[in-house]
């Protein structure tokens, strides 16, 4: 569950509990957050309304909670140094409510930060227990390799997951620059943007569409001739095997080599029933060469940013 509609698509926090408990209840348990969620809001809201949530329901035990860290908070609140990276981690477990995050996250490198200073103050962090895992989200390979070289040196806890862009319109950065790093480091792979923003839901068609959500801007880009091919196949697939679009984007997703688990968000109870589809959903040969075929080539967000 991507918490960052929380506080941003999802104002109502009567709203997220309900969101929050039909997940778990209907057999999932992973939670993503960042401190800085809601990017286009009240930072620190998606934490305290996930945090809200746990003490609600009691259900702490019963999700693995990760959060992220280093990004732009404020002007004096950002980096994945030794003086601000514990004053993060402490926020965020107040915001959260608990005593430990089970995977802190650093949301995006910090080129001015030696890898070794950011290695040792989460092998502090986790010493203290506050923290039980680490993973990185948008960091290229060579720092995912210096990072694997410094904890293995120094003798401390290392990454142990990326959190990339990946998804059925996103192929071509991550499959030819992540893959083979997280695959030799042996890393955790969670997906972000895991259905392009909402595009690979099918509810995207045209510019027209986009006034549908806020998040509508951010998927302008994917409307050109390869996402329009990718939607024609990935609606004639759900057609075929009787799914929904966005269900076959996420089983396509999460059977990719690499792969460990997708992060994808709802703003309503009802669309927790694609997840439960994309999980139980095998999608066979030709669907597989299908969607394939239509996604071949480089994405315009690859070309830009990748």
């Amino acid at each position: 569950m991507g918490g960052n509609v929380f506080g941003w698509t999802v104002l109502d926090e009567s709203t997220a509990f309900s969101i929050l408990d039909g997940f778990v209840d209907a057999g999932f348990n992973f939670i993503d957050t960042a401190d800085v969620y809601p990017m286009r809001g009240d930072k620190g809201t998606s934490e305290r309304m996930i945090g809200n949530w746990l003490r609600h329901s009691g259900k702490r035990d019963r999700v693995v909670l990760a959060t992220k860290g280093g990004n732009i908070f404020a002007p004096d609140k950002q980096g994945l140094g030794r003086d601000y990276l514990p004053r993060a981690v402490e926020a965020s477990l107040q915001r959260l409510g608990t005593d430990r995050i089970d995977l802190y996250q650093s949301h995006k490198d910090d080129p001015e930060t030696p890898v070794e200073e950011t290695l040792e103050t989460y092998a502090k962090l986790i010493r203290e227990g506050k923290i039980r895992a680490i993973g990185a989200s948008n960091f290229a390979p060579d720092r995912l390799f210096a990072s694997h070289a410094a904890a293995a040196q120094k003798g401390i806890p290392g990454y142990t997951a990326l959190q990339p862009l990946y998804n059925l319109h996103d192929r071509a950065d991550f499959e030819t620059r992540l893959l083979p790093a997280v695959q030799e480091l042996n890393l955790g792979v969670l997906t972000y943007l895991s259905l392009a923003g909402g595009f690979l839901t099918g509810k995207y068609r045209s510019t027209d569409d986009l006034a549908q959500s806020a998040r509508g801007k951010r998927v302008e880009r994917y409307l050109d001739e390869r996402g329009f091919r990718i939607l024609d196949a990935l609606h004639a697939t759900a057609a075929r095997l009787e799914a929904s679009p966005a269900a076959v984007a996420l089983a396509w997703l999460i059977g990719r080599p690499g792969v460990t688990s997708a992060i994808a968000s709802a703003t309503r109870v009802d669309q927790l029933k694609v997840f439960s589809e994309a999980v139980r959903l095998r999608l066979d040969g030709e669907a597989l060469a299908q969607l394939d075929e239509a996604s071949a080539g480089r994405s315009l967000t690859e070309a830009v940013f990748g």
